[in-house]
């Protein structure tokens, strides 16, 4: 364990060098801080169907870009280093196309299955959410989002402003919710003059992607 905390500690010291060389050393902290930052990941991956091996690995994309994302918000949570944090937040726009701050907190459990173009604000984030390619959470003034726990977003979704979406809503791609709230069990499509349609659905649409009940287990 301790070999391979070191060894991808050395790995993402040597990205950040290439992608922002100022020759600041944030090694040191990436070494700390590391051995959390992967838990939090497989702690998301041990319940994804889609993941196969549950345990992190740096060669799987989506995966490297959430351990960036766990390890530059661990850094902020525990010891208020920005200086890390800021730089592990450019490398993973730099890699991945994901703009995901370290002072944003996700909900416990998330994937993010395609990360490029995908933007996250300080919004309110449940659990078992699940984004795409091309998704954007954010702001409208002060108006920030809330998304329910079971948040599915499909590629090129987006939620900006006074939205409160209750849990189990689906924003198939493309939709567009500007201060716009869902009743939750439901799937939403674009409608005319991007006015949105809601169905109910009688499925837990998460459960596609995570096993529940395996969190019980933990």
């Amino acid at each position: 364990m301790l070999e391979r905390n070191k060894y991808i500690s050395e790995f993402v010291t040597r990205q950040l060098a290439c992608v922002v060389p100022d020759g600041y050393d944030c090694g040191p902290a990436i070494l700390e801080h590391v051995g959390e930052a992967i838990k939090r990941v497989e702690d998301c991956i041990f319940l994804a169907r889609m993941a196969g091996c549950k345990k992190y690995d740096y060669l799987v994309s989506w995966q490297h870009a959430m351990l960036i994302y766990f390890l530059a918000n661990t850094i902020w949570r525990n010891c208020k280093r920005k200086d890390e944090a800021v730089r592990l937040f450019i490398l993973n726009k730099a890699l991945n196309g994901l703009d995901l701050y370290f002072e944003v907190e996700m909900g416990e459990h998330f994937l993010i299955g395609h990360t490029v173009g995908t933007v996250f604000a300080k919004a309110t984030y449940g659990k078992y959410c699940v984004f795409h390619q091309g998704c954007t959470i954010g702001r409208q003034d002060d108006k920030r989002p809330i998304l329910g726990d079971g948040t599915v977003m499909f590629p090129g979704s987006r939620i900006i402003g006074d939205c409160v979406v209750n849990e189990n809503t689906v924003l198939s791609a493309g939709v567009n919710l500007i201060n716009y709230s869902t009743p939750g069990n439901c799937i939403v499509f674009e409608g005319k003059g991007s006015r949105p349609i809601v169905k109910e659905i009688d499925e837990y649409y998460a459960d596609r992607y995570f096993s529940r009940n395996k969190a019980e287990q933990k």
